[in-house]
C-alpha cells in the first residue's frame, strides 16, 4: 500500500466507524463489486487458489464464489474499521461457538493455547471477544507497509486487548513469555509470509507451510487448536474448533513435526472446503500460480 492509498484508506475506515452496522457493509458490497472487476491480480490468484481446493468447480461456479469470497472479505474489512467505535459488550451476542470444550481442555493444561487457522472470516472480533472473556489474546501479523498501516492495525487490536507481535525472533520470544503465562496465541498456516515454510501437500499439491505451531507444541507442551471464523447469512459470527492436536513427547521430533502439521493442514482443508466463499487469499499459494 502506497502512501496515497494509506491516506484513502483512513478516510473511508474514519467514515465507516461512524456507520450504523448495515450501512457500513452496504458500502463494503459496493467496494467488493469494484474490486471483484478492477483487480488485475487478486482475483485471477485467488480463483487459482479456489480452483485447487475445489476442482470441481465449473468456471461459472468459480466466478459467483470468488464474488461472494470478495463481499465476504469486504464485509471482515469494515468489521476491522468499525473496531476503533466498537464496543466488545456489544458484539457478543453475534458470537456463536461450536467445539468450545476443545477450548476449555487446552487451557485446563495450563501451557497456553495455541490457536491454529486459515485466512477466514473476523478474526478480530472474534480475538477482542475472547480477551474480554477468556484469556489475553496474541495475533502474529506481517509488518505492513507504509508503516503507519502498520500502526494503526497495532494500536486498534490492542485497544480491544490483542497484543500484535511481528513474525520475527523478537515477536517469537514474546510468544513463548505468552504461553509460559497461559495466554492464547492466534496463527494462520495456509501462507508462509515468511518463506520458510517446509513443502508439504495442500489440497495435494505441495506448498510451502509454517512449522512454527508444531515446534511450539514438541518444545512446550502447548496444544494446539484448530479453528476456522466464519460469517453466517445473517452477519453475525461462527466460531468451529476441532479437537486438539498435541504433541507426543516420546516421538522422534522430525517425524512428530511432520505429523502434527499434517494433522494440522488436514483440519484447515475442511474448514477451506466447508466455506470456501469466505477463504480470501490473493496470494501466491503454489508453484505454477499467477
Amino acid at each position: 500500500m502506497g502512501e496515497w492509498t494509506w491516506r484513502a484508506f483512513k478516510i473511508v475506515q474514519s467514515i465507516v466507524e461512524r456507520l450504523p452496522r448495515p450501512w457500513a457493509y452496504a458500502l463494503a458490497v459496493v467496494a467488493a463489486r469494484i474490486a471483484w472487476w478492477f483487480s488485475p491480480l487478486a482475483r485471477p490468484r485467488l480463483e487459482y487458489n479456489l480452483k485447487v481446493a475445489c476442482p470441481e468447480l465449473t468456471e461459472a461456479e468459480l466466478k459467483r464464489l470468488s464474488r461472494l469470497n470478495f463481499r465476504n472479505h469486504a464485509k471482515a474489512y469494515a468489521d476491522l474499521m468499525m473496531l476503533p467505535h466498537t464496543r466488545v459488550g456489544e458484539l457478543r451476542p453475534l458470537l456463536h461457538v461450536k467445539g468450545l470444550e476443545y477450548l476449555e481442555q487446552a487451557r485446563e493444561i495450563g501451557k497456553g493455547v495455541m490457536v491454529v487457522s486459515c485466512h477466514m472470516g473476523s478474526y478480530e472480533v472474534v480475538a477482542a471477544i475472547w480477551s474480554a472473556t477468556l484469556a489475553p489474546v496474541t495475533f502474529f501479523a506481517e509488518e505492513l507497509e507504509p508503516r503507519a498501516l502498520y500502526e494503526w492495525y497495532r494500536d486498534t487490536r490492542a485497544r480491544l486487548g490483542i497484543s500484535v507481535l511481528p513474525l520475527d525472533l523478537a515477536g517469537l520470544r514474546k510468544v513463548t513469555q505468552a504461553l509460559h503465562d497461559n495466554e492464547m496465541v492466534i496463527t494462520a498456516i495456509d501462507r508462509d509470509i515468511t518463506g520458510t515454510g517446509r513443502k508439504m501437500p495442500f489440497f495435494g499439491k505441495p506448498a510451502p507451510i509454517p512449522m512454527g505451531p508444531a515446534a511450539m507444541a514438541i518444545r512446550m507442551g502447548t496444544p494446539l487448536f484448530p479453528v476456522c471464523v466464519y460469517r453466517l447469512p445473517d452477519d453475525s459470527y461462527m466460531v468451529e474448533g476441532s479437537p486438539l492436536v498435541v504433541a507426543d513427547p516420546a516421538a522422534d521430533e522430525k517425524a512428530e513435526e511432520r505429523r502434527i502439521t499434517l494433522e494440522l493442514v488436514r483440519n484447515i482443508e475442511g474448514f477451506i472446503r466447508a466455506h470456501p466463499d469466505q477463504w480470501h487469499v490473493p496470494h501466491r499459494i503454489w508453484d505454477g500460480g499467477p
